[in-house]
């Protein structure tokens, strides 16, 4: 059976340190089912119209998401293959709780995790975790992130390796 799963995100490395948490409880329980997965940040289009005719998604994800950051998810995916069906990265520009309510139904999430640590601050963006746990059509869930010490390779692609 595949399942969707919705993924709180500001598109930083730590970030998918929720993931990874989540994937690897799935996976000590010998889940049988597929997940896909959607890493989902908030973001205010603004309202002014050459906002809202010229800035698409692409543009937006090329403002936001940094390219280690799909990297690192490209190597979560490869790691719980098993479990994984397809990560997909997107947007929630809507401002109101109802537009939320109706973004999960037409995605068919079942399940989503978040962590009040991720700062989804900045940027043009703002933070899911309100309409989350307002969401009553949804199974959410908050996960504890523990920020380790510094790494020498902070801010690189080797903390996706680190196990918490």
């Amino acid at each position: 059976m595949i399942r969707t799963i919705l993924i709180a995100t500001d598109y930083s490395l730590e970030s998918l340190n929720i993931l990874k948490k989540v994937m690897r409880e799935k996976d000590a329980a010998e889940d049988q089912n597929q997940y896909n997965i959607l890493l989902v940040s908030g973001y205010d289009m603004g309202d002014s119209i050459r906002d809202l005719l010229f800035n698409t998604k692409s543009t937006v994800f090329h403002k936001l998401r940094p390219q280690e950051f799909c990297d690192a998810y490209g190597i979560i995916r490869n790691k719980y293959s098993h479990l994984i069906s397809k990560i997909t990265c997107d947007i929630f520009t809507g401002s109101f709780q109802r537009t939320f309510n109706n973004y999960i139904k037409a995605g068919n999430i079942q399940e989503a995790y978040y962590s009040p640590s991720i700062k989804s601050r900045g940027q043009g963006r703002f933070d899911l975790i309100p309409y989350i746990k307002k969401c009553r059509d949804l199974e959410s869930r908050e996960i504890s992130l523990e920020i380790t010490g510094r790494l020498p390779e902070k801010g690189r692609l080797a903390e996706i390796f680190v196990e918490a």
